[in-house]
């Protein structure tokens, strides 16, 4: 993943909130692809900082992530 150093245009991307978000904090983790078939990623919290990914990073980081939760 990477972080992006220039402004994005955030409004272009059709944003979509994670299912897990909302919890009693309020943090919500957002996702939208990109025209250039990227993931792009950020934080209710903290919007203006923008990752952006392969999808087959993504999927490997879940997979890793629920692997380790399920022991």
């Amino acid at each position: 993943m990477t972080d992006e150093t220039e402004p994005s245009p955030r409004a272009e991307l059709n944003w979509q909130k994670s299912s897990f978000s909302g919890g009693p904090e309020g943090n919500c983790l957002y996702i939208a692809a990109a025209p250039d078939g990227t993931l792009r990623l950020r934080e209710s919290d903290t919007p203006d900082t923008i990752l952006a990914t392969a999808p087959q990073g993504l999927a490997g980081l879940l997979q890793h992530a629920r692997a380790q939760r399920n022991g």
